[in-house]
């Protein structure tokens, strides 16, 4: 639809805050913007000229627009922010986040466990989080450990199971980490108070925490039990010596949720802290690409919204160096000038700054190789789709390279740590096996690298995966079973077009979803395993190391041997061939010279 279409529609749209979308022919959903007066800001992207290319583009795909009024700019902002959480527009920025970060759970059963999770299932349990690391997330569960007696254990400690005394106290009860609640020793209502102190420690509520310790010690030292007053007394000092660590500004400042925006010619950078009781108890920063020529204002308030949903922020303070809109009205907007605020937005902007300079010498340098807790993610989720015992940190894969039957080679890759191993890396001749039999050159290899490793007592990889599908899997797992090692690594072939998953004796391939990390990372060990057998095949051909029968012919270069292989597969069903069938590939002279060759005149009738 041309510019003037559109100009009755425009005439239509009042001059009142709401929120336009854009459709396209198919009626599908292009972008959803919000405005202090619509037909001002709907028209303006036909009643001007357009320096923005994506913009260009979103314009030339509009088939039809539609709009709603509010009754003011924020319930804009309200409306435009659920409508693009709902239907995710392809020219509106939407906040995705592909990292899994890990969460503490507080398990929904009897006497709860806490552990750390990186999945959110909907069974009623509690999850706190979600955290930036892993590191911290220890951090923090060795700080509760240290200070609430909580249980460790799997049992089933359901009341049924208590009173028939179906438990023992373990050695965590001995070493006064456990109260024993197994044994009914605690019971629930203590176990729950405890609880509480654990939401506290994880939400940065420190205080609260010492100060019920310290009710407790006092009550010790009143009763004349100075050895459990002790005890306490030092947890008070651990959580205490916690806090003074986190401490960046006055502890007396209350929840308050601090965000900033930094912007380069591709992106924005979005960095978000919740601080509680001036110790900061999350801090995020977040790469968005930009889709169209949005302002900062706009992109700020959409990240801040999302973000404080995620972490399941209670601040009803944030912190920001613009006026934003935030969807709960009683939320307090600051722009601080000076003072403790205003130092913990420049904390937030040094963050922001240094992510985005970290970003860009990545990409200067060609170093965006992910992170080793980002990597350790990436094999956690590998382990869980193949259904792995442990975790694949040393996986090995094998490919074979030949060009119809000549130059037979083999290629290993060994990837440690989700990262390419290079000095692990093997090439192998094929010594034998004839022609082209991929199966049985597959079992060589196969039985030739896990016999040295023997050999060697060196460790075995936790995942192989054999390139090419069932017939090249089923001739690894022969060389495997011959070297007495079935069942002592996980084996998996990985076939060449559909890249689909197979199992020894599963009928159906898994299919790992396209764009998940687990089968980039399958793809990269693949791509890398063609790479280098590749590379050292041309190597061996231009070194001349490995030579076919034909290339030995007079008159018969390298050009005229690989044409017949390719017709005709391998020398032997080339020395059976008539000469007539050799013409209709090489000619008549060059056929000649090759039909002399395998037919001397001496065997000749």
């Amino acid at each position: 639809m041309i510019k003037e279409e559109f100009s009755k529609i425009i005439q239509s749209i009042p001059h009142e805050p709401g929120c336009y979308k854009y459709f396209d022919k198919h009626h599908e959903l292009l972008y959803v913007g919000k405005a202090k007066d619509l037909r001002k800001r709907v028209s303006s992207y036909f009643n001007k000229n357009l320096d923005n290319y994506k913009t260009k583009k979103l314009v030339s795909l509009i088939y039809a627009i539609d709009f709603t009024v509010t009754n003011s700019e924020h319930d804009a902002f309200l409306l435009e922010n659920s409508l693009i959480k709902h239907y995710q527009p392809r020219f509106n920025i939407v906040l995705k986040d592909d990292k899994t970060y890990p969460y503490i759970v507080i398990k929904k059963e009897p006497f709860p466990r806490i552990f750390f999770t990186r999945k959110l299932i909907r069974d009623g349990s509690e999850y706190l989080g979600p955290f930036t690391g892993l590191g911290r997330v220890r951090e923090l569960l060795e700080l509760v450990k240290q200070n609430v007696p909580l249980r460790t254990c799997s049992l089933n400690l359901s009341p049924a199971n208590i009173k028939k005394g179906k438990f023992k106290v373990c050695l965590e009860y001995h070493l006064g980490n456990c109260k024993g609640p197994c044994e009914g020793l605690q019971d629930e209502t203590d176990y729950r108070n405890s609880l509480q102190y654990v939401r506290h420690i994880l939400k940065g509520n420190i205080n609260e925490v010492v100060k019920a310790l310290k009710a407790e010690m006092m009550g010790h030292a009143a009763d004349l039990q100075f050895e459990k007053a002790q005890i306490i007394k030092k947890k008070i000092e651990s959580l205490q010596h916690y806090q003074a660590r986190s401490i960046v500004v006055n502890p007396r400042l209350e929840n308050v949720d601090v965000a900033c925006i930094l912007g380069d010619e591709h992106h924005y950078y979005v960095n978000f802290m919740m601080v509680s009781n001036g110790s900061i108890v999350h801090s995020n920063t977040l790469q968005i690409v930009k889709k169209l020529d949005e302002d900062e204002q706009d992109v700020l308030s959409l990240a801040l919204d999302n973000l404080m949903e995620k972490y399941q922020s209670i601040a009803k303070e944030v912190i920001v160096p613009m006026e934003v809109d935030v969807t709960d009205p009683v939320i307090k907007v600051t722009v601080p000038k000076a003072g403790d605020k205003k130092q913990l937005l420049d904390m937030c902007i040094k963050n922001a700054d240094i992510f985005m300079q970290d970003m860009r010498k990545k990409e200067t340098l060609l170093l965006g190789e992910a992170s080793k807790e980002r990597n350790m993610q990436v094999l956690e989720e590998l382990q869980e789709s193949l259904q792995l015992s442990e975790i694949p940190t040393h996986i090995e894969c094998f490919d074979n390279s030949n060009f119809q039957g000549s130059y037979p080679v083999a290629a290993m890759v060994c990837f440690r740590n989700g990262l390419p191993a290079n000095k692990e890396y093997r090439h192998f001749h094929i010594k034998t096996v004839e022609g082209i039999n991929d199966f049985a050159s597959m079992a060589e290899i196969v039985y030739r690298r896990y016999k040295r490793l023997m050999d060697e007592q060196t460790p075995l990889p936790q995942l192989v995966i054999i390139d090419g599908g069932k017939g090249q899997l089923s001739a690894a797992l022969e060389s495997i079973e011959k070297l007495g090692l079935t069942g002592s690594m996980t084996l998996v072939g990985l076939a060449k077009k559909e890249e689909s998953i197979f199992f020894a004796g599963d009928s159906d391939p898994l299919q790992l979803p396209y764009d998940s990390p687990a089968h980039l990372l399958v793809r990269r060990i693949r791509d890398e395993v063609h790479r280098f057998g590749i590379t050292f095949h041309r190597q061996v051909r231009s070194k001349g190391t490995i030579k076919n029968e034909l290339e030995d012919i007079a008159g018969i270069g390298e050009k005229t041997a690989t044409e017949l292989l390719q017709a005709f597969r391998s020398v032997k069903n080339i020395r059976t061939l008539t000469e007539r069938e050799l013409t209709r590939v090489v000619g008549a002279s060059r056929a000649r010279i090759v039909w002399d060759h395998f037919h001397p005149p001496e065997n000749k009738v």
